[in-house]
């Protein structure tokens, strides 16, 4: 399959389809890493866990965690495998190459490949998981939740079990492989946005990658051995009227190292009313946006092609 950049020839120079406007590129500037992006031991006692979480998705929208408990045998193994699924030959790829948004996926950039003008220096995998007896059955043949989210519900004070259900339903998979690229500071593998969904955990190796965006400035976000990154997405930000944040972040390219990220979404399913708790609305502060269909959401979030601060624009009430 010629579109996917992990089959390709490694010293071939970037298309010129792959490099950005000079405004949008990362360009040869280095970005410190940041030991400043919370990192948040999930062995703590549950009142400091929860400040905590609080604490770093209100200045942050994002961090890491760690004493997770998935044990380290099963991290490295998932990377394995994913790992093995890129190194594959091109011919066992192109078998599985698929746009198909309700079955296993295997791309290059975004679906949009043949619409959108400037392509992203990425291939991806991705695959629904919910219900995973009916999801299972397109997921490839080779090779051969709830804890954080109830803290913040907690923490918020909106009831337990808030986001059960149709809130936090829909769950997919997404990897995303980033091989060495000719000219890092052309390009990007991914380019500066909030996640629409609920909440997002991340594993990103060892590789450095992902950068937030903080105080008008990009910060490294340290990989760390075995820990999880969480991202506050748009629909947590609505419902808990902005007192969490999503975060703004990206995903770089290097010129050495194949960099690949395993992430989890948590979704509402479409016909889920998002709003902001009502146990959170007041006189002294009211909503910031009017009730929508989580499906109304993702319509206007994909008609904004990358324009990151409009997605909520048509949402926000007047205050």
């Amino acid at each position: 399959m010629k579109k996917l950049i992990s089959s390709w020839d490694k010293d071939q120079p970037l298309p010129e389809s792959y490099i950005f406007p000079p405004d949008k590129r990362p360009g040869k500037l280095v970005v410190p890493r940041c030991n400043a992006v919370p990192v948040i031991d999930l062995g703590d006692n549950r009142t400091d866990l929860i400040q905590q979480i609080l604490k770093a998705s209100q200045e942050f929208g994002l961090f890491q965690v760690v004493n997770h408990g998935v044990p380290e045998k099963i991290i490295s193994d998932t990377r394995g495998v994913f790992k093995e699924f890129f190194e594959m030959p091109a011919e066992d790829k192109a078998s599985m190459y698929s746009e198909d948004p309700r079955r296993f996926m295997l791309i290059t950039s975004t679906s949009n490949y043949d619409r959108e003008k400037i392509h992203l220096w990425r291939d991806n995998l991705r695959h629904p998981c919910h219900p995973l007896e009916e999801c299972v059955k397109f997921w490839p043949e080779k090779p051969t939740r709830y804890r954080i989210l109830e803290l913040l519900c907690e923490g918020l004070v909106i009831g337990s079990g808030y986001f059960e259900d149709k809130l936090s339903e829909d769950l997919q998979l997404s990897v995303n492989h980033y091989p060495p690229c000719p000219d890092p500071s052309l390009t990007l593998g991914i380019p500066k946005h909030c996640d629409p969904n609920l909440l997002t955990i991340l594993n990103q190796g060892d590789v450095c990658g992902l950068q937030v965006f903080k105080d008008e400035e990009w910060i490294a976000v340290e990989p760390l051995p075995n820990a999880f990154v969480i991202n506050i997405g748009y629909q947590l930000q609505v419902i808990s009227n902005n007192k969490l944040k999503s975060a703004e972040h990206r995903a770089v390219t290097n010129s050495s190292d194949a960099r690949t990220s395993v992430v989890f979404f948590i979704y509402p399913c479409g016909d889920s009313i998002i709003e902001p708790a009502k146990s959170l609305v007041t006189a002294t502060n009211p909503p910031l946006c009017r009730a929508f269909q989580f499906k109304e959401f993702m319509a206007n979030f994909y008609s904004m092609e990358g324009k990151a601060d409009l997605a909520l624009h048509p949402f926000k009430l007047e205050t």
